[in-house]
């Protein structure tokens, strides 16, 4: 595996000394770069369809028929072309490759600004949607234990969110991202299993008889705070980016085939899943239940989404990837598994405590998934491609990026003014260690 690091396209014009070199192939993201394109696609799945899928029906209730099918369809076309820019930006520079997004950024801002400018955003979404799918899972355990037995004594959620951790432990401790495709394949599996069941499901109870699809809250502020917070719900719902380069890291890469070819080819078939996972869950329920899709929707879902939950590792790599590099780059350690193993642990545990403490944390996301989901996925890679590129002014592609940025940066204005919201509206409700 280690020599696969050096991988043939950066063979000419290695500077790397040994050191550095044995510290690559034994970091997370660089370690193994044999990956065939159908990994790219599961991954990218994954990444993508998670519990965010599981606000789209209530999002749709809340933006109504014309917005709601503009916001998906239009989210789902900018992302494609962001996520499209990110795979062609991965090798622009002939012989190096940017492995993890603040590489990218770093190149397009510079040394300092870009690790600022990236990596506390993409902390932010990747230790943040640890953190929910550590309650989601929890849930989820919950759900399916009432279900089974309704006659059982009622468990904590705390509990259950610590059963799910538990898993997690064993799996934090795969070394690198080809090693958890086995998980990442099943978790894209289930993906597309739950949406299916969700939506089939809807489609076999039929329009209710007492269906409205008008908005829920009586006055214009309600309805105006909760159209901003379900587009915060749809940012969160299209937050793979953050994983993208350190995916495509894993594929080999030469001048004749470059990496970009295998990875756009997963990419473009992750994002026909995404699609038929998103599209039908939220028009098809919203359609069935209308308004009051929440309380009869999402728990057919609920039920299916703890193995998927566990797919939430394809998030921590690149966060064991930070912490490793930064272990062994700047404070010296030396690599070893025990190192990596104490880490991990620790990782793990501060998500599960976390959540254990704040079961609202989905909450919470709305608000933060505004500030961190829509620049990094929505216009930060054009932001990026602007810096980097120059294009011509007013031509196509100038336009085009423009456009993004605009509506990038309303939806990370916007969006948290909703979050926050939903959060004092809720608040009083919200309670610790539940």
């Amino acid at each position: 595996m280690g020599t696969q690091a050096v991988d043939d396209y950066s063979k000419n014009v290695d500077t790397r000394t040994e050191e550095e070199k044995a510290i690559d192939a034994w970091l997370p993201i660089t370690s193994s770069r044999n990956a065939k394109w159908w990994y790219s696609a599961f991954h990218n799945v994954t990444a993508m369809v998670g519990a965010g899928v599981l606000s789209l029906p209530y999002a749709m209730s809340e933006l109504g028929w014309g917005p709601g099918v503009t916001v998906m369809v239009i989210s789902w076309i900018i992302t494609l072309y962001t996520l499209w820019q990110m795979v062609e930006m991965h090798e622009m520079v002939p012989g190096k490759r940017f492995d993890r997004y603040h590489e990218l950024g770093q190149h397009a801002f510079g040394e300092k600004l870009g690790l600022w400018i990236v990596v506390p955003q993409q902390l932010v979404v990747e230790v943040g949607v640890d953190i929910v799918y550590m309650v989601t899972g929890g849930k989820s355990l919950k759900k399916f234990h009432d279900l089974v037995c309704p006659s059982c004594k009622d468990i904590k959620l705390t509990y259950f969110i610590m059963i799910f951790a538990s898993v997690h432990f064993v799996l934090a401790h795969l070394p690198n991202f080809n090693s958890i495709s086995g998980v990442s394949l099943a978790a894209a599996v289930m993906s597309l299993s739950y949406s299916t069941i969700a939506w089939g499901a809807s489609v076999d109870k039929g329009v209710q008889p007492d269906v409205q699809y008008g908005y829920k809250a009586t006055t214009t502020a309600g309805t105006v705070f909760n159209f901003f917070s379900a587009l915060g719900d749809v940012a969160f719902a299209y937050a793979g980016h953050n994983v993208v380069l350190e995916i495509q890291a894993t594929i080999p890469s030469t001048p004749e085939k470059p990496s970009k070819i295998p990875m756009w080819r997963g990419v473009v078939v992750a994002y026909i899943v995404v699609a038929l996972c998103y599209f039908p869950v939220a028009f098809i329920g919203y359609w069935m239940f209308g308004n009051s899709v929440e309380d009869k929707y999402s728990h057919d879902i609920k039920q299916t989404c703890v193995a998927h939950c566990h797919g939430q590792h394809i998030y921590a790599m690149p966060v064991f990837d930070m912490l490793e590099t930064v272990l062994v780059k700047k404070l010296r350690f030396k690599p070893s598994w025990y190192l990596r193993f104490i880490t991990r642990n620790i990782y793990v545990a501060f998500t599960m405590f976390v959540g254990m403490t704040f079961p609202f944390f989905g909450g919470l996301l709305g608000f933060f998934g505004g500030f961190a989901f829509a620049p990094t996925t929505y216009f930060l890679p054009c932001i990026m491609w602007l810096a980097i590129y120059k294009p011509r002014r007013f031509s196509l592609s100038w336009f085009t990026n423009w456009i993004c940025i605009i509506l990038g940066v309303l939806l990370m204005i916007i969006a948290p003014i909703g979050g926050l919201r939903q959060i004092i509206l809720q608040a009083k409700n919200y309670q610790f260690y539940s």
